[in-house]
């Protein structure tokens, strides 16, 4: 009788079951509810692998970069670290240590640079490595309704190419950048600051996520307790540049991290509309840091502060402000991270095609975050499909350029009419050291 009444009753359905009636009532709303962005990208994330090896397979490797990298690297294995003296057939090197170290093991695997096609399988891997992260953070999220995803993975030409077609390093650095939004979303704060102090060592783009970062991190921990984590990221580039540090220290910082880089405009994106007079002067680039930076101290102010709060708050620990403390939700994380990139990316003095997965990731999120309620979806991905063609035209044209630049404005725009995010609920006591374990 016991035995009996333990027995599931044949009318009950399993929770599986359950689950996959729901998918099938809602199977024409799968590709626009975001609940089932988990499916979506599952499915699109195993696609993605076929689609890589036939890319690989029938589409010809381009040589750009790779033969400079392994130049570069080889001269560091035969004893060489004044960086004034590294480069290869595209110039000197400009990236700094965390560079040198990876693709030294990648010159290594791929037998002294040779094997290109075991290097593009590996980059393949650093493709999918960087797709599950991102998919990560937009189903935690789940802003972006998940049809757009396709146009994230599969509908992008630019990006195979950047990643698999011509190995550049910036995939190498993103994929680093990815991994510690991802830990920052988790609350491990400082593991985090270590995982983008590597992404910087790559290659110093990601330098871009700074400001929101700072921003961030004086939010969470005011000034005295963010210390500790920015002398953790200032400790692994002088552990990283030690050898080279040792060598020459003027050499390597002037060359790792030449902020007054001069680039060549024959391959701008973003500017081809300009006479190559104005590209290349000072006052210009000048003007772009200038508008650079007041465009981050508004965004700061107007959005990425709680309201009531004043900026001289955040430098304060948190128990300590007029405001209660409150956490930081994930949404504030990923917004901040990526409009401080964003922001960089529209006032760049120059940005080159591989400069494309910069900010390609995260283009969804903050077009599907703004704050125009009448930019309907057909818009937005109009809006992606601007880009993408921008970017895929090459040479670049007046009329490309112009559109890239449309694009961003439209953008920035809706990110700045967009309302202030809501934090979440004040944490309890009880939560606290918990908490404190995982920063």
């Amino acid at each position: 009788m016991a035995g009996a009444a333990r027995r599931k009753s044949p009318g009950a359905p399993s929770p599986l079951w359950g689950k996959l009636h729901a998918l099938w009532q809602d199977k024409h709303l799968v590709l626009f509810k975001t609940e089932y962005t988990l499916l979506v990208v599952s499915v699109l994330w195993f696609l993605e692998i076929g689609f890589n090896v036939w890319v690989i397979q029938k589409v010809a490797y381009t040589e750009i970069d790779w033969k400079a990298y392994m130049d570069e690297v080889e001269g560091v294995i035969n004893g060489t670290y004044d960086y004034t003296q590294l480069k290869g057939d595209t110039g000197p090197l400009v990236y700094p240590a965390g560079f040198v170290y990876i693709f030294t093991a990648l010159y290594y695997i791929t037998s002294h640079g040779v094997n290109i096609r075991l290097g593009q399988y590996l980059f393949a891997v650093f493709y999918l490595i960087t797709l599950l992260l991102v998919f990560r953070i937009y189903n935690r999220t789940k802003k972006v309704p998940p049809y757009v995803f396709f146009f994230v993975c599969c509908a992008s030409y630019r990006i195979h190419s950047i990643f698999v077609l011509r190995l550049f390093n910036d995939p190498v650095a993103m994929m680093l950048l990815f991994a510690a939004v991802n830990l920052f979303m988790d609350g491990h704060w400082t593991l985090g600051c270590g995982l983008y102090s590597l992404a910087v060592s790559v290659k110093m783009n990601v330098l871009l996520f700074a400001p929101g970062l700072l921003f961030l991190l004086l939010s969470e921990f005011g000034l005295i307790r963010t210390i500790p984590r920015l002398s953790l990221c200032a400790a692994i580039q002088v552990l990283l540049g030690l050898p080279f540090l040792l060598e020459n220290p003027v050499g390597y910082l002037s060359r790792a991290f030449d902020l007054g880089r001069q680039f060549m405009f024959k391959w701008t994106v973003n500017w081809r509309f300009l006479p190559e007079w104005l590209f290349l002067n000072r006052y210009f680039h000048l003007a772009l840091l200038a508008a650079h930076l007041l465009t981050l101290l508004l965004f700061a102010l107007r959005h990425w502060k709680r309201p009531g709060e004043s900026v001289f708050d955040l430098l304060k620990e948190p128990g300590k402000r007029k405001i209660p403390p409150q956490k930081t939700t994930v949404d504030q994380i990923v917004l901040i991270l990526f409009t401080s990139n964003f922001i960089g990316m529209c006032f760049s003095r120059s940005l080159h095609y591989q400069f494309y997965v910069w900010y390609f990731h995260t283009l969804p999120y903050l077009l599907w975050s703004g704050g125009v309620k009448k930019l309907a979806h057909l818009l937005r991905v109009l809006i992606l499909g601007l880009i993408e063609l921008s970017w895929n035209t090459y040479p670049s044209t007046n009329s490309s350029s112009a559109a890239l630049h449309v694009c961003h404005l439209i953008i920035l725009l809706c990110l700045w009419l967009a309302p202030p995010l809501p934090s979440a609920p004040v944490e309890t006591q009880d939560n606290t050291p918990a908490k404190e374990k995982r920063q």
